[in-house]
C-alpha cells in the first residue's frame, strides 16, 4: 500500500490533489477564514481551556492539568503568551458565587467555549460546499451546541489519555536512565513526538468526521487527519521559530501577548482549513465524495460573466437637482 503512494502514478496522483487542495484553499478565501477563526478564538480560548482543565481535573486534579496544559502552550506561543491565557482563565473561575451565579456563568462558558468549533464548522461546510437547511434552524442549532460539547469532552479525554502516557514515559525513563542515559533520552523524546502525532491526528479526524454538516467515509478522514496532523507538527514548529525570532511579542507592547496567540491560531486555523481542503480532494480523487447529512444541501458555486453595455437599473444614481 505505502509503494502504491511512491509509484509514478501515485506521485501524479498526489501532485493533482495537492494541487486541487491549493487551488481550493485561494478559491475559499481560506486565509480570511483563518482571519475569522483567530478573533472568535480570543474571546472562547479562556472559557474552553477552563473546561477543559476543569473536566480533566476530575480525575488527576486541576493542579496537574493545568500545569500539563500551560507547558504545551508555553512551547508553542511563549512565556508571556501563556501567562496572559493563565491569568484570563484565573479571571473566569466560578469560585465564591451565589448558585444564580455559578448557573449562568456556567451557562455563558459552555457558549463561549462552542462557539469557536461553530465557526469551524461553518467554515469547513463553505469548503465541502454543503449547507445547512433554514428550515431546521433550531435542530441545527440544538445539534451543533451538542456536537461542539462532546469535542470538548473528547479534548479531555485525549488530555487525560496524553498525561497518562506522558507520565508511564517519564517512571520508565527514570529507570532506564539508569541503564542507557545517552540512548534513553532520545528514544523517549521520539515517543513523545509520536504520541502527540497520533492524539492530534485523532482530534483532526474527529472533527472533520463529527463537525461538518456532511457525510464522509473513514477512509477519506483518516488520510486527511493524517495529513493535516503532518503539516501540523512541522507548522507548530515553524511558527514558533517565526514568533520567537520576529519579535512580535515586544513590537506591540503591552498587547503583544495577545498578537502572538492571534498570529498562532491565525497559522494553526489555516493549517486546518488546508487539511479541509485536501481531505475534498482526496475524497474527489480517491474514495467517495463528500455528501451533504440529513439536515443539509449542497451548494453549488457558479461564475458567470456577462457583457453589460448599460449599469443594471439598481445601480443608477440618479443626479440632484
Amino acid at each position: 500500500m505505502i509503494k502504491d503512494y511512491f509509484s509514478k502514478k501515485g506521485l501524479k496522483n498526489g501532485f493533482k490533489i495537492l494541487k486541487a487542495a491549493f487551488n481550493g484553499f485561494m478559491d475559499d478565501r481560506a486565509l480570511k477564514l483563518s482571519a475569522s477563526l483567530a478573533y472568535y478564538t480570543i474571546f472562547s480560548l479562556g472559557p474552553l481551556l477552563l473546561l477543559l482543565i476543569s473536566l480533566a481535573g476530575v480525575f488527576f486534579g486541576q493542579e496537574a492539568i493545568q500545569g500539563k496544559v500551560f507547558k504545551e502552550i508555553n512551547g508553542m506561543v511563549g512565556n508571556d503568551a501563556a501567562l496572559q491565557i493563565q491569568d484570563i482563565i484565573k479571571n473566569l473561575r466560578l469560585s465564591g458565587k451565589s448558585t444564580i451565579s455559578v448557573i449562568i456563568g456556567a451557562v455563558t462558558l459552555i457558549i463561549g467555549a462552542t462557539t469557536v468549533f461553530g465557526e469551524i464548522q461553518d467554515s469547513i461546510n463553505m469548503i465541502w460546499k454543503v449547507k445547512a437547511k433554514p428550515k431546521k434552524g433550531w435542530v441545527k442549532l440544538i445539534k451543533d451546541r451538542l456536537l461542539s460539547s462532546s469535542l470538548i469532552i473528547t479534548l479531555g479525554f485525549l488530555l487525560l489519555v496524553s498525561l497518562v502516557i506522558n507520565g508511564a514515559l517519564m517512571a520508565l525513563s527514570d529507570r532506564l536512565k539508569t541503564y542507557l542515559p545517552d540512548i534513553t533520552v532520545l528514544l523517549f523524546n521520539a515517543i513523545n513526538i509520536v504520541i502527540s502525532f497520533i492524539v492530534i491526528s485523532v482530534l483532526f479526524g474527529v472533527i472533520f468526521k463529527v463537525l461538518p454538516d456532511a457525510k464522509i467515509a473513514w477512509k477519506d478522514v483518516r488520510s486527511g487527519a493524517i495529513f493535516t496532523a503532518i503539516l501540523f507538527m512541522i507548522g507548530r514548529l515553524v511558527i514558533g521559530i517565526y514568533i520567537e525570532s520576529s519579535g512580535t511579542s515586544s513590537t506591540y507592547g503591552a498587547a503583544g501577548s495577545l498578537i502572538v496567540i492571534l498570529l498562532w491560531v491565525y497559522y494553526t486555523a489555516a493549517i486546518l482549513y488546508f487539511g479541509a481542503e485536501f481531505t475534498r480532494a482526496y475524497a474527489d480523487y480517491k474514495g467517495v465524495k463528500i455528501e451533504p447529512a440529513e439536515f443539509a444541501v449542497y451548494v453549488e458555486v457558479k461564475e458567470l460573466e456577462k457583457d453589460l453595455k448599460v449599469i443594471p437599473k439598481e445601480h443608477n444614481i440618479k443626479p440632484t437637482k
